[in-house]
C-alpha cells in the first residue's frame, strides 16, 4: 500500500472518529438539557450510525417515547398469566424465537429471558384490553427486552402498542392492509416501470407483511441491523417501515425486472430479503422518499381516505407530548426528594408525578400454479386467519403453504 493510500485511509479513519465523538457529545448534551432536546435526539437516531452504542440506546429510546425512567411499571406477577386468552399462543411464539437471541447465549440465560418476554407481552395486553395480539409482536418485544431490560421494555412496548403498532393490533387485518397499500403508490411515484411490472405480476404486498409488523426484526439475521432500524423507526413517523420496504424494492429493481413476470416467482424473490443490504443508504433514501412523498400525498391512492389510521392520526399529538421532558438527572433528584417526603409523612401520593405531569404534557395514550394461487389468496384476502399464520408462513415450504387453502 502506497504512502498516499495509507494517508488517505488514516484521514478517513480520523474523520470518522471525530464525527463519532462529535455525535456522542451532541447526544449527551441533548439528554441533559432541560427540557430534553428531543429534536436533536431524533436527528441522531435517524442519521448515519444511529445511536452508536447500547448504553445510548438505553438512554435515548425512552426519551423518544416520552417515558419516565424513574416511574417504570413493576415486574409482572405470576397472575399475569392466569386466564389470559393469548397465553398459549404467546408461549408458542416465544418458545420458537431462539434465533432472536444472541448466538452463544447460554440456554439457561435464554430461558430466563424467554419467560420475561412472555410476561412482558401479557402485561401490556392486560393493560390494554382493546389491543389484540398478533404473531410477530413478540419480535418487537424481544428487541426491546434485549436492549433495555424487562421493566423498561414493558413501558416502551406499551407506548409503541398504542401508537406506532396500533393499526396492527385491531381485531381484523383491515388497518394493516391499508398500511401495506401505501407501498405501491410510493413505487409508482419513483419508478412507474417497476410499479407496472409488479401490477402485471399481481404480486401484491404480502411479501412485506412480516417486515412491517415486526419492524424487520423477524427477517434480519444480524441483530446490529435490527438495532439500527429500531433507532430510525423510533425517531420517525409510524409509516416509515413501509417507506423502507419501498426503498428495498427499488434497490432490487434490476433483480425484479429480470425475473419472470410471475406472481409466485416475484413473491419468492422479494420475500427473501438480502442480508447484505446497504442499510445506511436505504435509511437515507427512505427519509428522502418520506419527505418528497408524504403520507398525505399518497393517502387517496392507498385507499386510506375511507378509513382512519389510529397510528397516523395520533402521531402528531404523540410527538408534541415528547417535547417537554425533564432530563434524567432532574428526575432522579425529584425522585429522591419525593422519597424523603414520603418517608417523613407516610404519604403514598407522589409529588414527582405532579411535577412530571406539568413538565411533560399529556401522553397519548415460491413457483407452480398452485403456489401462485396460494400467494394470490394471501395478497387478496389478508383475513384474520391469514394474519395468524403469515409471520410463520414466510418460513414454510410450498407443501405446507398449500395446506392453508
Amino acid at each position: 500500500m502506497s504512502s498516499l493510500t495509507n494517508y488517505s485511509v488514516a484521514g478517513r479513519s480520523h474523520e470518522t472518529d471525530c464525527g463519532r465523538k462529535q455525535k456522542l457529545a451532541e447526544i449527551h448534551q441533548a439528554l441533559i438539557r432541560d427540557p430534553v432536546d428531543i429534536e436533536t435526539l431524533r436527528r441522531a437516531a435517524a442519521s448515519k450510525g444511529g445511536l452508536l452504542t447500547g448504553e445510548l440506546r438505553r438512554k435515548v429510546w425512552p426519551k423518544l417515547l416520552n417515558i419516565n425512567v424513574y416511574g417504570l411499571p413493576h415486574k409482572p406477577g405470576r397472575d399475569v398469566r392466569e386466564n389470559h386468552k393469548d397465553y398459549n399462543q404467546v408461549v408458542l411464539d416465544v418458545r420458537r424465537s431462539m434465533k432472536r437471541f444472541p448466538k452463544g447465549m447460554p440456554s439457561t440465560e435464554r430461558a430466563v429471558l424467554q419467560e420475561q418476554l412472555i410476561d412482558i407481552i401479557l402485561e401490556v395486553l392486560k393493560r390494554n384490553p382493546q389491543l389484540h395480539y398478533y404473531q410477530g409482536y413478540h419480535d418487537v418485544a424481544v428487541t426491546l427486552l434485549l436492549v433495555v431490560g424487562e421493566r423498561m421494555a414493558i413501558a416502551m412496548l406499551d407506548t409503541l402498542s398504542r401508537y406506532h403498532l396500533r393499526d396492527f393490533m385491531d381485531p381484523t387485518m383491515d388497518s394493516t392492509k391499508h398500511i401495506l397499500n401505501y407501498l405501491m403508490p410510493i413505487l409508482e411515484q419513483v419508478d412507474t416501470e417497476l410499479h407496472d411490472f409488479m401490477i402485471r405480476a399481481e404480486v401484491g404486498t404480502i411479501f412485506a407483511l412480516s417486515w412491517l409488523i415486526t419492524w424487520y426484526g423477524h427477517v434480519l439475521s444480524e441483530f446490529r441491523h435490527t438495532l439500527r432500524l429500531y433507532d430510525f423507526f423510533l425517531a420517525s413517523h409510524p409509516l416509515m417501515p413501509i417507506y423502507l420496504a419501498a426503498t428495498i424494492v427499488l434497490h432490487r429493481e434490476r433483480e425484479v425486472k429480470q425475473t419472470e413476470c410471475d406472481m409466485a416467482m416475484i413473491h419468492h424473490l422479494l420475500s427473501c430479503i438480502p442480508q447484505d443490504l446497504p442499510y445506511e443508504l436505504l435509511i437515507g433514501q427512505s427519509q428522502e422518499l418520506f419527505d418528497q412523498y408524504p403520507p398525505s400525498l399518497l393517502a387517496k391512492r392507498a385507499a386510506l381516505q375511507s378509513r382512519k389510521s389510529l397510528s397516523i392520526s395520533t402521531f402528531q399529538a404523540f410527538q408534541l407530548s415528547t417535547l417537554h421532558q425533564r432530563p434524567d438527572s432532574v428526575l432522579q433528584r425529584l425522585t429522591k426528594a419525593q422519597g424523603s417526603t414520603t418517608s417523613s409523612h407516610g404519604s403514598q401520593h407522589s409529588g414527582l408525578e405532579a411535577a412530571l405531569s406539568r413538565g411533560r404534557g399529556q401522553l397519548w395514550g415460491t413457483g407452480n400454479r398452485m403456489v401462485k394461487m396460494a400467494v394470490w389468496g394471501l395478497s387478496a384476502t389478508l383475513g384474520a386467519a391469514v394474519f395468524a399464520v403469515a409471520q410463520t408462513a414466510m418460513d414454510w415450504g410450498p407443501e405446507v403453504l398449500l395446506q392453508l387453502f
